[in-house]
């Protein structure tokens, strides 16, 4: 595999699409506008955050591509899983807190996210490879 010369601009994406995502993943009126009352509240939530994590992690297994240094869906997931952890960490300190359960589910959707996005690269990338 050969060095892609835009590797710095995945990089680049990566990084602000994380950023924007930490950010609104902090935010209370973001949080209130995507929490409808009713009994899917929280799958609905869930879901969400499984879309969002499989973006970065898409970004991010896209960028160690393009920097020669592809790695396996687990070594993402895990990767993300620890972004997901940082977000936590993060509501623990300046919201409300959801309690340990909560927050080891919410890591967990950072993980299976990550895993789906490079899944789904990988899926991409091999079907453009035949």
């Amino acid at each position: 595999m050969q060095f892609d010369p835009r590797a710095r601009l995945w990089w680049a994406l990566t990084i602000v699409v994380a950023a924007a995502l930490f950010v609104v993943a902090l935010s209370d009126s973001v949080y209130n506008l995507t929490s409808p009352p009713g009994p899917f509240q929280i799958l609905l939530r869930k879901g969400y955050s499984i879309v969002a994590f499989a973006v970065v992690g898409w970004l991010f297994a896209r960028s160690l591509i393009a920097s020669d240094t592809p790695k396996s869906a687990l070594f993402v997931g895990l990767f993300i899983a620890n972004y997901s952890a940082l977000i936590e960490i993060s509501q623990a300190i300046g919201q409300a807190h959801e309690g340990f359960i909560w927050n080891v589910v919410d890591v967990a959707c950072g993980f299976l996210g990550g895993v789906l996005g490079a899944w789904l690269l990988r899926m991409r990338w091999t079907s453009r490879m035949r």
